[in-house]
């Protein structure tokens, strides 16, 4: 009876059965909240999170992409192709215990490029941007390591436009 018990059981772990398996996320949701989260508008994002089906979604997707495309009707989308590169660069160069994209460099690097100068003592590094649109001239973006462990936070006052996550 035991052994029968035992053997029924095993069955339906090996089926999948005996435990639930975890979904992995939608690759809908990863585009909104990690490969977008720092470029798409709040109108874009409410418009994106009422669509009902993937069709839709993947449609919004594209539209999404050739609205920013420089040179619309060429097989590239040179917007698409460095906001991807941005993102592996982020996560190649400020990644630490988190991905370098979640880091507050990773978010400017990915929103506003590569800085123009870098002045980097360990802690602080100083980022200078000749022009950041939206912005202003001459913006200095200061990074602080205050535990040591390599994770960057950007020192700005509240109240200055990069200090509002967007």
């Amino acid at each position: 009876m035991k052994i029968a018990y035992l053997l029924v059981l095993c069955s339906v772990a090996a089926t999948g059965f005996a435990a639930p398996q975890t979904k992995p996320i939608s690759l809908y949701r990863k585009w909104l909240n990690e490969d977008v989260t720092y470029i798409i508008t709040p109108g874009e994002r409410a418009a994106f999170k009422r669509l009902n089906t993937d069709a839709e979604r993947k449609d919004f997707i594209e539209q999404f992409w050739l609205r920013r495309d420089p040179t619309p009707g060429t097989g590239e989308n040179e917007f698409k192709d460095e906001h991807y590169r941005r993102i592996a660069y982020a996560n190649e160069h400020f990644g630490s215990q988190i991905p370098g994209w979640k880091t507050d460099r990773g978010r400017i690097y990915i929103v506003f490029g590569p800085p123009d100068e870098i002045e980097d003592h360990s802690s602080p590094i100083n980022w200078t941007y000749h022009y950041m649109d939206g912005i202003g001239t001459n913006v200095k973006v200061q990074f602080v390591d205050s535990t040591g462990v390599g994770e960057f936070h950007m020192i700005i006052d509240p109240n200055h436009p990069l200090g509002n996550g967007n």
